[in-house]
């Protein structure tokens, strides 16, 4: 498939043919394709023969997205906030992430979550609970990781599920942080996702971020809140951890935040601003139309009520995919937080788990990708054994074409369930 065109929510391919982008850059596109602020933004940097490129010099441009960028962060945490402009992607904000907290402790090991993404490079990689990408290198170059379980709902790692799961979950982790013969050196920090998107599209419940920020602020170890996918408007808050009404230490951000261009940055409080000038740096931090095109992105949200659009059109649609339930029972679970949806496919005629849930179908759910792709829809796939449909549309979606989606889903449903 080889794209010539794209806007909104459409691309094009050099066949002519037409489809809705459910995929939007893994949540890069916030506002679609070639947006008109943002295309206006990159234009005037252009027009106005701004520095394309500074490195850590300041700029009026660079100052204004600094201001825009804290101006939507919780009062809270900007109040005492600090800033480090990283390489082009979200996995360089996350290396630099380990060595903030790394040089501010003193400490090594960092606490992540089974099931979680965090980037692909080696220290990143680390943090990740996917296996696939982490077995052809044999041991990764960082050590001191030790994985704990997620709040997954439907499939608790401690197959009991709802608020009694959550509790022994918060009570295994506050056992962890606290138990002299646990094995578990004190950590450097914990980081996490309020919503785990390669993972599955799993939302963290809110009572069980709560509890996990009281523990770590009790143990006096940073919290690092991964944003990258989740974050501006994404879920229904401009921040997926606002939902929970927690403070986190660090907050790591990247794709939708530079306007569909490269950036990366990380945002902390400024107690932990222990390293030198220059502990983390590259090349391409200072990219000022990715800072121009970003600030028009945080601006437009905003000025449109995009966060709210984001919530309503997440809900319709979530509403639209569950009336399938009724008559497909290969749907297992429909979750997510406002634009960030998925559709955990299973195999009704299978053994069930704990909770009585049917196991992974990976098979079905990438034949129901195929028939989308065919009838015109762009779908990734995602968490265990790729068993999850996920929707990242654009926050700008509007409900005819939500409409449009699900009943493409349905069809391509319909198709991948009878060619079985």
């Amino acid at each position: 498939m080889a794209l010539k065109r794209a806007r909104g929510i459409h691309v094009e391919d050099m066949e002519g043919r037409r489809f809705i982008d459910c995929l939007a850059g893994a949540g890069t596109l916030a506002l679609g394709h070639n947006h008109p602020v943002v295309v206006e933004a990159i234009r005037q940097v252009l027009a106005d023969e701004l520095p394309l490129h500074t490195l850590d010099l300041t700029t009026p441009v660079k100052d204004r997205f600094v201001q825009d960028l804290f101006a939507v962060l919780p009062a809270a945490f900007s109040k005492n906030a600090k800033i480090q402009f990283c390489g082009p992607t979200g996995t360089d904000a996350v290396e630099a992430a380990l060595k903030l907290v790394r040089t501010a402790t003193g400490r090594s090991t960092v606490l992540a979550f089974q099931g979680g993404y965090h980037g692909m490079s080696q220290g990143a990689l680390s943090l990740m609970g996917n296996l696939k990408a982490k077995l052809p290198l044999g041991a990764l170059l960082s050590q001191g990781v030790q994985f704990l379980p997620y709040p997954y709902e439907y499939r608790c790692p401690f197959g009991v599920g709802g608020q009694e799961g959550i509790k022994i979950n918060l009570n295994y982790i506050k056992n962890l942080l606290n138990d002299p013969e646990g094995g578990v050196l004190p950590p450097a920090a914990v980081i996490v996702e309020a919503v785990q998107g390669e993972g599955g599209m799993i939302p963290a419940a809110k009572e069980w971020l709560q509890g996990l920020r009281e523990l770590t602020a009790a143990a006096g170890i940073p919290l690092i809140l991964d944003e990258i996918q989740s974050g501006f408007g994404r879920t229904g808050k401009m921040f997926a951890f606002e939902h929970a009404e927690i403070v986190p230490d660090v907050i790591v951000l990247s794709k939708a935040i530079g306007g569909s261009l490269p950036l990366s940055v990380v945002v902390y409080q400024d107690k932990f601003d222990k390293w030198e000038p220059g502990a983390h740096a590259g090349t391409f931090r200072g990219n000022q139309m990715a800072m121009a095109a970003g600030s028009a992105v945080i601006r437009y949200i905003e000025s449109e009520n995009l966060i709210s659009h984001a919530a309503d059109m997440g809900a319709l649609l979530r509403e639209r995919l569950s009336a399938f339930q009724k008559y497909f029972p290969e749907l297992g679970e429909i979750r997510g937080l406002g634009l960030m949806i998925g559709v955990e496919i299973v195999d009704p005629a299978g053994p069930v788990d704990a909770l009585g849930h049917p196991p992974f179908n990976s098979l079905l759910a990438s034949r129901i990708q195929r028939e989308c792709l065919k009838r015109g829809l762009i779908l990734e796939l995602g968490g265990r054994q790729g068993c999850v449909v996920r929707f990242l549309p654009p926050l700008i979606i509007t409900a005819e074409q939500v409409e449009q989606v699900s009943q493409i889903f349905g069809k391509a449903l319909s198709a991948a369930v009878a060619a079985r």
